[in-house]
């Protein structure tokens, strides 16, 4: 699963915003044992039928089904919020009633005798699933979890197809298929479909058969041999082009919407090049006979790794002009791939160990962009993965495996995808990659195609290095935190040592971990492997003579939080330029621009804004102080050749923003002519960097090119010179746009544009449409945000704006009109 981009408050602005259970609470003192198995799936066979003027489906469904150890004479199934017609037990060709309660959550059934372990039973169930009368519930993760998704189903909005699909995890199959919904469970399955004609379908396994029928419908037999979990059933169904791949003679599909088939390619075209890079990472081939990836309107997360049935919400779907500031969805892509090794090939024991799942999914984005695109980005999809974590506070009272939590969907969070993912990283680096891979690989190879935990993890990693690696879970899987650090450097030049004091300052005892210091004289490096093990700690080593670097860390691969005291801006400059990897630079950038006085300080800042990786080149842009004038002088010339030509169009878009800082007609000139480039953040930032410098000028360009197609930073620029301008005629594209953005960080941070303009507007109807596009974004916000959310539109958006309409009352003419806005403002607070 990947998350959906996070919902947060634009206060603070990190990437992912997750809503925090204290502790202390007492449901959270509930222990959560893995699932008990008194019965084992062994095969789900389903026909299922669908009602799209009700949102129904209609199955039937046999399950066959075995009991794990000791004997037994009933059986409980999930099912939830279905209407139970029949149930029954199917031997051959004849099925007899058997005696059941249901309670709208569970079927409890009386077997016809007591099975014995070994000996298999069918039972067979007729039933309608209501998914639509489900009470909601959800998580940061997975913002609903009625399972069942009916997307415009009789077609009435504009511009939406219609669409069915389904959504497993965590315990939501059992709302459209009754099972066993655990994910220790596996089962082989048969799926047949009955959907009308014009639809193509999608299912786990592969395709057998199509039948036509004569009510205009047709029957879609999908049928997957290998066992997995429930959780990771799915079924899809709409109106797709199927754009065709391979990879080692197995299908490779991509279902796009029609308008998307040109580019398909080149948004998934990436997928069988992983493939061949994750199997040469596990050593085992890639284990399914297909593998599909669709993409869905309105989908409750990120992305799904459906059992070679991935689902992707419609953030995938990007056009060329999108893809040519690069494709956002490619780490997406990585991470459910290389779930169909790490969660559906073997799966997660109970949600306590969620994190075996999710920081393999997590750390493979890492290990694409290393194998990819290069160490540097690697180290960069580390690094925002480590940043996502440390800067949510909450989440270090965590533990990785959680035996105690409020509900399940807790676990989807910072803790058990990014801080898992860094503790991988952290694995790779103590055992050596060797040593790791083989790892992984026993871990699989040994519990293919069923549960495991943590623990088993351990012992792989143990069996192939031969370490004992107890230390290392205990703290980092069954323990909370990480390490905060201050390290203050000196240079004793009497006795010739360096020696570095490091303090361990959280709250919790010491941790325990290996650490590479490395010296610097000029090119040469010396390496010190320590251990740190104690709260505070000296490091002494003995040089020739005052080191131009001493570089703690020196892999960047630790997980904590971290303040030097006592290097120098020499000392920066040099790791910038010698130490070399993607954090070192970065660090040292980082350094320098707290030292802006100085002309050394701003040099490098200047020789950064041509480094080898894009996102330092566009960091070393954000860190230059453009308001002091020896900064914005000394690096002119460079930002106007970054802007004019630097390779990559998200650099060039961010050197065109600073660009409107200067205001010289060459620069006004060269953004002019951006408005009009290829790739939508350089038209963006020209839009905005041409609305400092010439405001009317901007607003002609904003208004011909929103009559072209504009999606991206593009209409996200549009929509604010519109806001700014005020007029009502334009209030509809904003609208469109905004409504239009999936739910997540975009929508979020955009909200303060719709209250922008609606404090600007004048006419009474016009607010009103503004303000519902707020009230929608707020009624669509999933259970687990809207402690954080509801306030942020309530009290921070909506009473702003009624606030700012009160103040211009009082100035107005028409002042009942705008006194009907503010009652109708008010009237949505809730």
């Amino acid at each position: 699963m990947k998350r959906i981009t996070g919902l947060l408050l634009i206060a603070t602005f990190p990437v992912f915003l997750y809503a925090q259970v204290s502790g202390n609470t007492a449901s959270t003192r509930t222990y959560r044992a893995v699932p008990e198995k008194m019965n084992n799936l062994v095969h789900t066979k389903l026909e299922a039928r669908f009602d799209y003027q009700k949102s129904y489906l209609y199955g039937k469904v046999w399950i066959t089904l075995e009991p794990h150890f000791y004997s037994t004479d009933s059986v409980v199934l999930d099912a939830k919020g279905m209407e139970i017609k029949a149930v029954g037990l199917t031997t051959k060709t004849v099925t007899r009633p058997l005696h059941y309660t249901y309670n709208g959550r569970q079927i409890n059934i009386r077997l016809d005798k007591t099975y014995r372990k070994g000996e298999q039973y069918k039972i067979y169930i007729d039933y309608t699933s209501k998914p639509n009368e489900l009470d909601k519930g959800g998580s940061q993760a997975i913002k609903e979890d009625k399972g069942l998704y009916f997307i415009n189903p009789l077609g009435k909005e504009k511009n939406k197809p219609t669409q069915i699909w389904t959504q497993g995890e965590t315990e939501s199959t059992s709302v459209w298929c009754p099972t066993i919904d655990k994910p220790n469970q596996k089962s082989t399955q048969e799926f047949f479909l009955i959907v009308p004609s014009q639809y193509v379908t999608l299912s786990n396994g592969k395709l057998l058969q199509q039948q036509k029928n004569a009510d205009g419908t047709r029957t879609d037999y999908w049928k997957m041999d290998l066992p997995h979990a429930p959780y990771l059933f799915f079924i899809g169904i709409g109106d797709y082009a199927i754009i065709k791949d391979s990879y080692k003679g197995k299908e490779v599909s991509y279902y796009v919407e029609k308008e998307y088939a040109d580019v398909a390619k080149k948004i998934f075209g990436n997928t069988p090049e992983m493939m061949d890079f994750f199997e040469k990472l596990t050593g085992i081939s890639y284990p399914w006979p297909k593998y599909a990836q669709m993409t869905a309107r309105d989908y409750v997360s990120g992305a799904m790794e459906n059992t070679t049935a991935t689902l992707h919400q419609e953030s995938a779907q990007q056009d060329s002009r999108q893809l040519l500031d690069g494709n956002a969805w490619e780490n997406t892509i990585a991470h459910e791939l290389f779930h169909h090794w790490f969660g559906d090939y073997v799966t997660a024991k109970s949600w306590s160990n969620l994190t075996v799942n999710e920081s393999f999914a997590n750390f493979s984005q890492q290990l694409w962009n290393e194998y990819k695109y290069g160490k540097d980005a690697g180290d960069a999809e580390n690094y925002k993965n480590m940043q996502q974590y440390l800067n949510s506070p909450e989440d270090a009272r965590k533990p990785l495996v959680r035996f105690y939590y409020n509900d399940k969907e807790d676990m989807f969070d910072l803790v058990s995808y990014q801080k898992g993912g860094r503790i991988l990283n952290m694995l790779r680096n103590y055992l050596g990659n060797d040593a790791f891979y083989k790892g992984m690989n026993l871990y699989l190879t040994t519990h293919k195609f069923n549960s495991a935990e943590a623990h088993q993890l351990r012992l792989a990693m143990e069996e192939i290095s031969g370490r004992d690696l107890n230390w290392f879970f205990n703290q980092w899987y069954f323990g909370s935190g990480h390490p905060k650090l201050t390290i203050d450097h000196s240079y004793n030049e009497n006795n010739q040592t360096v020696t570095l004091h490091v303090k361990q300052t959280q709250s919790e005892s010491a941790f325990i971990f290996p650490v590479a210091i490395d010296i610097y004289h000029g090119k040469e490096k010396k390496r010190h492997n320590v251990w740190v093990d104690q709260k505070d700690q000296l490091f002494s080593f003995a040089v020739a003579a005052q080191p131009d670097l001493v570089n703690f860390d020196g892999d960047k691969v630790l997980l904590c939080e971290k303040k030097e005291t006592g290097k120098t801006l020499a000392n920066y400059i040099h790791q910038y330029t010698t130490a070399g990897s993607y954090l070192d630079r970065r660090e040292a950038i980082s350094g320098c621009s707290a030292l802006q006085d100085s002309t050394s300080a701003i040099d490098l800042l200047k020789t950064a804004l041509r480094d080898k990786y894009s996102e330092l080149r566009i960091f070393a842009l954000h860190s230059a102080d453009l308001t002091k004038e020896n900064v914005k002088q000394v690096l002119e010339s460079t930002i106007f050749n970054v802007a004019k030509g630097d390779p990559e169009p998200t650099v060039r878009a961010e050197a065109l923003m600073a660009l409107s800082l200067y205001d010289k007609p060459i620069y006004k000139e060269l953004i002019q002519r951006s408005v009009n480039d290829s790739s939508y953040s350089v038209a963006g930032a020209a839009i905005l960097s041409l609305n400092q410098l010439d405001k009317p000028n901007a607003y002609t360009e904003a208004k011909r090119l929103s009559l072209t197609k504009t999606k991206g930073k593009m209409a996200e620029a549009i929509s604010n010179v519109f806001a700014e301008n005020r007029k009502v005629e334009d209030l509809d594209y904003v609208l469109d746009w905004y409504n239009a953005l999936p739910l997540g960080q975009a929508k979020v941070e955009n909200a303060n544009i719709i209250a922008y303009y609606s404090i600007q507007l004048q006419q009474t109807e016009a607010v009103k449409k503004a303000i519902d596009a707020l009230v929608l974004f707020r009624d669509q916000i999933p259970p687990a945000y809207q402690d954080d959310l509801f306030p942020f539109v309530n009290n921070v958006l909506l009473k702003t704006i009624s606030t700012q309409k009160a103040a211009a009352k009082n100035m107005a003419a028409d002042a009942a009109a705008i006194q009907e806005q503010i009652d109708y403002i008010n009237s949505k607070i809730k």
